[in-house]
């Protein structure tokens, strides 16, 4: 019955996401799942662009926004659920071998999960250098970057760089969701910071 509920619930939320944004033509036909192309919804950045400010909740449900990091350069790893694979994998590489490197640089993963499934990952593989961030509520950072999975309710697997005054430095959205980003190209542009 609870999960019936929560199906039909993520339906409902599927079809109000889709009816509410745009599709990203900017990023279209990037991104595919199980080898088929899925859409995204939202405006899309490019580098060069100024970062979008956006607002997610930390895993206190405490609103965070992008200007919280001001005169900050900031990587955002952006994973479509904690509870899997890859997106398990991304994370600790980038508590455990990205962000000890780099400790002026603010380490954020967004995700759409829930606070609480964050907060229990986080607790149970010991990410503690970076904060994990859900876009769970609002919505606001998929759509303002144009990462929403259409029919899928998730965000997209895409890694930013964004310098100290919130330029788009470094855009890595992977083409697919069952691979890892190429990790060594972020650290080379981190290295320019």
């Amino acid at each position: 019955m609870l999960r019936s509920l929560a199906f039909a619930l993520s339906a409902f939320c599927s079809v109000a996401i889709a009816a509410d944004y745009p599709e990203n033509t900017l990023d279209a036909g990037k991104v595919s799942a199980q080898g088929k192309l899925v859409t995204l919804l939202g405006k899309g950045i490019s580098v060069g662009d100024s970062a979008p400010n956006f607002k997610v909740v930390d895993d206190n449900f405490i609103p965070v926004t992008l200007e919280d990091y001001k005169g900050q350069a900031v990587l955002i790893s952006v994973v479509p659920s904690l509870d899997t694979g890859i997106c398990s994998l991304q994370t600790k590489h980038f508590n455990e071998k990205v962000a000890s490197q780099f400790p002026s640089v603010v380490m954020l993963t967004i995700s759409a999960d829930l606070p609480f499934a964050q907060k229990r990952f986080c607790k149970a593989e010991n990410i503690d250098k970076i904060t994990t961030l859900s876009d769970s509520v609002w919505r606001d950072f998929g759509q303002k970057y144009g990462l929403i999975i259409k029919d899928m309710g998730l965000l997209t697997r895409t890694v930013f760089i964004l310098d100290e005054s919130h330029n788009v430095i470094y855009k890595q959205l992977v083409s697919s969701l069952s691979t890892e980003p190429e990790y060594n190209s972020v650290i080379e542009k981190l290295k320019t910071l």
